[in-house]
């Protein structure tokens, strides 16, 4: 086979590649510096890269909760919850394999996997909660924008409820119910018909202890009052991740829903970042408040890395969507990402990953709240499971928002301790951890031994 000297449009000089060798080949000739100046090419700067104002990782490998870079070294992951039951996951990969090999095609023709799983999905939910009706998709993106196309058809009101720093993806719809996008910068503000209600958080907002959740929710009482007493839906997160890991305090779920409700709309539960079991001991993080949505999206964590979400909802719900538009869409529910959806409800059931996350985030919450009194900087410890939330103040009495510190606790994680972490809430000042479900006592350790030299240098 002959031999060219390839320089591409960017100017880069890589070695003679054989003339039509595989992508491959290529690919293995690229420099991390040449990976780099591609991407700085041909993407906008809208789409990050973590840690570019230091040094951008290459990462060739994952398994379990590690990822490795293209040397060799390993990193153990606290942030990735979309590989839910571990990178790589041979039993998820096998399934894929054998699928991608058979058929990949589009719902219109009857296929077991979808079918499948749509029973397997649905008998995740409580007994009796009537939540049945399924509508695959792509993301969770994808997801929260259908959600809100069936609440319109069900309703005459477009007025959507929704609370403050939530997201919920980055289509036109889904930034429009979204502050975390509206009102950040390049953002348009809410629309006329979007009420947006403070975020119930009980370590920075104005309301405390065993009435929150209630106090919380008169604010859903006002905005319902304020659109006229006609709404078309609530939307929240039933764990806010981009809000800081926020749990609605006890009590906010089930009066809001009932306010919502009473004003003629529909209760959307967000678990695109919390769901399948990441909470614990709950499959679902909404029964933590012991409520019932009407409509429940779900993605990041489904297929496992695979493009997979989903949309349940109410017969009653779905029947107002029965209008004579056909929703199609092209890859949503696809035998592939069906089988690796299938495979990774089946390796969260064998491996316990489940309650391994309500072991080991018990544990996190014990040691890093003893870690709390010694280390002030650590304002406060919170979320369930495998997502917590470690808030960093420089002072209790005014708890000043520690962002610079939490930005070089987290380059510091990286560079020292190969541990990768990332941030969130309004001021950037939350660890936020949400690993891999697999993530085990010894790695928690592993973060923990890591977490305790930083913060006391």
């Amino acid at each position: 086979m002959a031999a060219v000297d390839v320089v591409d449009a960017t100017g880069i000089s890589r070695a003679r590649i054989p003339a039509g060798a595989a992508f491959e080949e290529e690919t293995a000739r690229l420099s991390k510096a040449e990976i780099l100046e591609l991407r700085q090419k041909h993407f906008c700067k809208a789409q990050s890269v973590s840690y570019i104002n230091t040094n951008p990782l290459l990462i060739t490998r994952g398994q379990g909760a590690r990822l490795f870079d293209e040397a060799g070294q390993e990193y153990l992951d606290t942030r990735n919850n979309v590989c839910h039951v571990g990178h790589a996951h041979p039993r998820v990969a096998e399934a894929v394999g054998r699928q991608v090999v058979e058929l990949n095609t589009n719902t219109r023709y009857l296929h077991p996997n979808i079918c499948l799983l749509a029973k397997r999905l649905v008998d995740t939910f409580p007994s009796g909660s009537g939540l049945e009706v399924c509508f695959f998709v792509n993301s969770g993106s994808e997801a929260n924008d259908l959600a809100m196309r069936l609440a319109f058809v069900r309703s005459s009101s477009r007025h959507v409820v929704v609370v403050d720093h939530g997201y919920h993806g980055h289509t036109c719809q889904t930034i429009e119910i979204s502050p975390y996008k509206f009102d950040h910068k390049g953002g348009e503000g809410p629309k006329p018909t979007v009420h947006k209600v403070p975020c119930p958080d009980v370590f920075r907002g104005p309301h405390k202890g065993p009435e929150a959740g209630k106090q919380y929710a008169e604010y859903v009482a006002k905005a319902c009052q304020d659109s006229g007493g006609q709404v078309a839906a609530f939307v929240v997160e039933s764990g806010m991740s981009v809000g800081g890991v926020i749990l609605p305090p006890s009590g906010y779920l089930e009066r809001a829903y009932r306010e919502v409700r009473a004003a003629g709309g529909v209760c959307v539960a967000d678990e695109v970042q919390v769901g399948f079991g990441r909470f614990g001991d709950y499959f679902w993080a909404f029964e933590q408040q012991g409520v019932v949505p009407d409509i429940v999206t779900m993605g990041k964590p489904f297929g496992n890395g695979m493009p997979l979400a989903a949309v349940v909802t109410t017969r009653s719900v779905a029947e107002a969507f029965e209008n004579g538009l056909e929703y199609f869409n092209t890859f949503g529910g696809n035998p592939v990402c069906c089988a690796a959806g299938l495979a990774m409800l089946d390796v969260l059931r064998d491996e316990k990953l489940q309650e391994n996350a309500s072991a080991v985030g018990k544990h996190l919450l014990e040691r890093l709240r003893a870690l709390a009194v010694k280390r002030p900087i650590i304002g406060d410890v919170r979320g369930s499971g495998l997502f917590l939330g470690i808030e960093l103040v420089r002072n209790s009495a005014d708890l000043e928002p520690a962002t610079q510190e939490a930005s070089e606790v987290v380059s510091r994680m990286k560079d020292e301790h190969r541990i990768l972490m990332s941030i969130d809430g309004p001021f950037n000042s939350v660890l936020v951890m949400k690993p891999p479900m697999c993530f085990s006592k010894g790695d928690a350790d592993q973060f923990l031994e890591a977490l305790e030299c930083t913060l006391s240098d």
